[in-house]
């Protein structure tokens, strides 16, 4: 139209111009404030369902302070905590017992083998002679596995007098 020199119709198109760019703008703000709202709904109703949460958990959790009793809780508590106590102090006089038995029969073998590296060492035969000599039971505590080692060692000695060797 401006080439065509029409000035009335050149202003008309650019009034045109200017009012779709201002619409456009229009358009634009009125999209960013539709999605706002959308954001700002689905934000309500998302308080909506944690308030209705926190409403049911605040309901049970009445409801399961009514049922509990504090005191029987305690109570049942340190009940536990005392036949726990029970069953540890109960353990570690097993453990004991059984650590005493097994150090008992370890010491007794060991004993023997001292005994039998002596009377190799002194040249002395016990095969024969020794079977006749007494020897300490086992599984006894290491008290009468002592005394039974005292005698057994007297008659090592009154042997080895017999033989001639001090």
């Amino acid at each position: 139209m401006a080439k065509t020199g029409n000035k009335e119709a050149c202003k008309v198109l650019a009034k045109q111009l200017v009012q779709l760019r201002k619409q456009k703008n229009r358009t634009y703000a009125v999209s960013s404030k539709v999605t706002s709202m959308s954001t700002q709904t689905k934000v309500m109703n998302s308080q909506m369902k944690m308030a209705g949460a926190m409403s049911a958990t605040a309901k049970t959790m009445q409801a399961v302070n009514k049922k509990m009793d504090p005191q029987k809780t305690l109570q049942t508590m340190q009940n536990f905590q005392k036949e726990n106590m029970k069953m540890d102090m109960t353990e570690e006089m097993i453990n004991d017992t059984l650590d005493d038995i097994f150090d008992a029969s370890d010491e007794e073998e060991e004993t023997q083998d001292i005994v039998n590296q002596v009377l190799d060492e002194i040249g002395i035969e016990i095969s024969g002679k020794m079977a006749k000599a007494p020897s300490a039971a086992r599984g006894l505590p290491s008290a009468s596995a002592s005394s039974a080692a005292t005698i057994s060692d007297e008659e090592i000695e009154r042997q080895l007098k017999a033989l001639g060797v001090d």
